[in-house]
């Protein structure tokens, strides 16, 4: 504990700050649940702007807020072990940058997702389907209940399930540190094999795309993941060419 303390101390300020804010609005969502019986992600969460749920601040909010403690813990550990790294080779205010585009880069990639099902879903429900949706679909949720019709039922996941999670811009990390620092052998715990930073980041991207081709309809969004290394990736290449030094 004491040495995990130091090593959290001793972070760059962009990171520990970002980390302290994560755990923070955990919480606090907590607290509002307890006392007031409402949960934040439902209002900080990212909503598909067809939603009437939806605010222009979510964003940025969703970012901040999370599902649970495990989900949680491996955005911000993962952010722990290679934040701390990129923002010693960049700086903060250029590793504040690139976190931020990645995490909003990753929303842009998901909601698009999200409008592609949408668009599809609405050419084939009926109207009075359609109508029953808007109308019940979020109080049925909140209680619990999903449609039989599949048709009514994803529409009412789309527009009515909120994304949280810092996973997007966590993603552009783990892309990054692959990018600066190719040939650093990590451990993977399952199975517990070296394996170089570049190849681990090829693997995890390719799982992603696999699971968000796959799987369209689960709850991880797995194209935010692919969409904050997307961009990540961009904007690395970006600094590249417009600066003298390497990045």
């Amino acid at each position: 504990m004491n040495g995990f303390g130091r090593s959290f101390f001793a972070l760059p300020p962009v990171v520990k700050n970002l980390i302290l804010l994560n755990v923070l609005m955990l919480l606090a969502n907590w607290a509002s649940k307890s006392v007031f019986s409402t949960d934040l992600t439902m209002i900080l969460g990212l909503y598909f702007p067809k939603s009437e749920h939806f605010m222009p601040i979510q964003i940025i909010t969703h970012m901040f807020m999370h599902g649970n403690f495990l989900h949680l813990f491996f955005n911000m550990f993962a952010l722990f072990m290679f934040g701390g790294i990129l923002e010693n080779v960049w700086g903060p205010k250029r590793f504040f940058i690139y976190y931020i585009i990645c995490g909003l880069g990753a929303a842009l990639v998901h909601e698009t997702v999200i409008m592609f099902q949408y668009n599809k879903v609405m050419g084939i429900i009926s109207p009075d389907q359609l109508q029953l949706v808007l109308n019940d679909g979020a109080s049925y949720l909140s209680q619990g209940k999903v449609f039989t019709n599949e048709t009514m039922k994803t529409l009412q996941m789309l527009l009515n399930v909120p994304t949280v999670g810092a996973s997007g811009a966590v993603f552009g990390v783990l892309l990054a540190f692959g990018v600066l620092f190719p040939n650093t052998q990590l451990m993977l715990l399952f199975p517990p094999i070296p394996i170089r930073a570049k190849y681990f980041v090829l693997g995890y991207g390719a799982i992603e795309l696999y699971l968000a081709v796959t799987q369209p309809g689960s709850n991880i969004a797995h194209a935010a993941h692919l969409g904050g290394m997307l961009f990540g990736y961009f904007l690395i290449r970006y600094w590249r060419k417009t600066t003298r030094t390497l990045y």
